[in-house]
């Protein structure tokens, strides 16, 4: 007996692929006797015809990949496609640095550590890319002696 047709309509019917439909083994006399779409429909209400589950893929790997990715491993030369201002382009990077100092700078002269002159001249050093990170700042500042006197 050939179940192709009523296999079609019952896809058709429940709106998913012929390879998703599963009918009973044990009822297929039946089966092969629909011949309208309302006998496909009261096949399924019996439950002789159904939606085979989804087959899913475990997560576990994925989970597992972006855990360590999280943590910093798997970074390294091998994993890197592309030059090193495609993973964080030049310009924000330059915008980070440059708004750390600057807010470092303003704390600093908050603070009384630096006083209005010496935050001017640092202000531009800083601007025409002199320091490298707050950290050299500093040692800039420790080194120059220009703290408020």
């Amino acid at each position: 007996m050939n179940l192709r047709f009523v296999r079609r309509m019952a896809a058709d019917v429940l709106g998913v692929g012929e390879n998703a439909i599963w009918f009973d083994p044990d009822r297929s006399g039946e089966i092969s006797t629909a011949i309208t779409r309302d006998d496909v429909r009261r096949l399924v209400r019996e439950g002789k015809i159904r939606v085979r589950p989804e087959n899913t893929k475990s997560k576990g790997r994925q989970r597992y990949r972006s855990s360590q990715k999280s943590k910093g491993r798997r970074k390294g030369v091998g994993k890197r496609k592309g030059p090193k201002g495609a993973r964080t382009p030049r310009k924000r990077a330059w915008a980070s640095r440059i708004r750390t100092i600057r807010s470092r700078l303003a704390q600093m002269r908050e603070d009384r550590e630096i006083d209005r002159s010496a935050y001017r001249k640092l202000y531009r050093m800083a601007k025409a890319g002199y320091f490298r990170s707050t950290a050299h700042l500093e040692t800039y500042v420790e080194e120059k002696e220009l703290g408020a006197s």
